[in-house]
C-alpha cells in the first residue's frame, strides 16, 4: 500500500515509519523543511513537499496514495497560545482529506485525543460521538467527529485518540514538560492531592496501533492508544522528585497556572480511559513498558 503521512518526521511519525515500512508499505511523508526532507529520505521515505497549509498538496498526496495518516498538528503554535488557531488549520487539512478521499473507500486515520473526552471517569471508544462546539479542545474532538463522519461518505475512517503522553526515549511532550518546570522551579509538583489520572502509551505501540487502523480498522471506528488505563500525576511526581533530587510538593490549584503555565490545565485533569475495545477489534496487544517503568529507566532525566 502506498501510504501518504503528515507529522512523518516527528515523535510518532519516526516511529511509525519503519513500523509501516517492515509490514511492506511504501511510504510518502509531507515535509515543511529541508531538515524533515533529509530526515524522511534517509528513512527510506518518499518525500512530498508541503505544509498543512498547503491544502492542493494534501488533496493530490491523498489523491495519488492507497490510504492517508494524518498525524501532523501546529503544536509549536498551539503550545504557544494558539491553539484554536492550530484547531482550525487541521480542520481545514481533515476537510481537504475528506474531500478528496469521498467514494474511494481508501482508509484515513486521524490522530486525535484521550484528554478531555470524558473527565473525571473511565472514557471508552464509544465516548465522544455526540456532535460538540467549542473551542480548545472541543474544536478538536469536533474534527475528529467529522473524520468519523468521512465513513458515510466512501473512506474508511477512523481515529487513533492518543493519551497525553505517548512516552519513550526522546519524548519531546508533556512528561518531558513536566521534568524540566521541575528543573527550574527546584520541586517537582502535582496539583492538590495529585490522584487525578492520565493514561499513558508507549511510542512503539501507538506507531503499531496506527499500523493496525490502517490496514483493517473499520469504517468509523475510534481508537484508544493507551496502555495504562490511569497514572495518578502524584505517582509521576514522586519519581521525578527522586530521580532529580528535588522535593516533591502539593501545588494549590489556584497557583497552579503560576507554577506549571500552559501545562496547568493539563496536569490538574483527571481522564482516565479504557483500550479494551480496541485491543478487542484490532488484536493490538501493547508490550512497550509502563509510563512508571520508562521514567524508571533515566532517559527522561539525563542532562539537557
Amino acid at each position: 500500500m502506498r501510504v501518504f503521512v503528515t507529522g512523518a518526521s516527528g515523535w510518532i511519525g519516526s516511529a511509525l515509519l519503519p513500523e509501516l515500512i517492515g509490514a511492506g508499505h511504501q511510504v510518502i511523508g509531507l515535509a515543511r523543511s529541508d531538515s524533515a526532507a533529509a530526515k524522511l529520505a534517509a528513512a527510506g521515505v518518499e518525500v512530498r513537499r508541503g505544509t498543512l497549509d498547503d491544502l492542493d498538496a494534501l488533496r493530490e498526496g491523498a489523491e495519488a496514495a492507497d490510504g492517508v495518516v494524518h498525524l501532523a498538528f501546529k503544536h509549536d503554535i498551539a503550545f504557544a497560545g494558539g491553539f484554536q488557531e492550530a484547531a482550525e488549520a487541521d480542520r481545514r487539512a481533515v476537510e481537504a482529506f475528506g474531500g478528496a478521499l469521498a467514494g474511494t473507500d481508501k482508509p484515513f486515520v486521524l490522530a486525535s485525543g484521550l484528554l478531555g473526552l470524558a473527565p473525571g471517569r473511565v472514557a471508552t471508544e464509544e465516548d465522544g460521538r455526540e456532535p460538540v462546539e467549542g473551542e480548545g479542545v472541543q474544536a478538536r474532538q469536533a474534527t475528529a467527529q467529522l473524520a468519523l463522519s468521512f465513513a458515510a461518505r466512501g473512506v474508511r475512517s477512523s481515529i487513533v485518540r492518543l493519551p497525553p503522553t505517548v512516552h519513550g526515549d526522546g519524548d519531546p511532550g508533556f512528561v518531558a514538560v513536566l521534568v524540566g518546570i521541575a528543573r527550574e522551579k527546584g520541586v517537582s509538583g502535582h496539583i492538590g492531592d495529585g490522584a487525578n489520572r492520565w493514561p499513558a502509551g508507549h511510542v512503539s505501540d501507538a506507531a503499531r496501533l496506527f499500523r493496525l487502523a490502517l490496514e483493517k480498522a473499520p469504517a468509523g471506528s475510534a481508537l484508544h492508544a493507551n496502555d495504562d488505563e490511569g497514572v495518578s500525576l502524584r505517582d509521576v511526581s514522586e519519581v521525578i522528585g527522586r530521580r532529580l533530587g528535588l522535593p516533591v510538593a502539593s501545588i494549590a490549584p489556584e497557583d497552579a497556572a503560576g507554577h506549571f503555565g500552559w501545562l496547568a490545565g493539563a496536569v490538574g485533569m483527571d481522564a482516565p480511559a479504557s483500550s479494551a475495545l480496541t485491543r478487542e477489534l484490532l488484536g493490538w496487544s501493547p508490550t512497550g513498558p509502563s509510563l512508571i517503568d520508562d521514567l524508571e529507566k533515566g532517559h527522561y532525566f539525563q542532562a539537557p
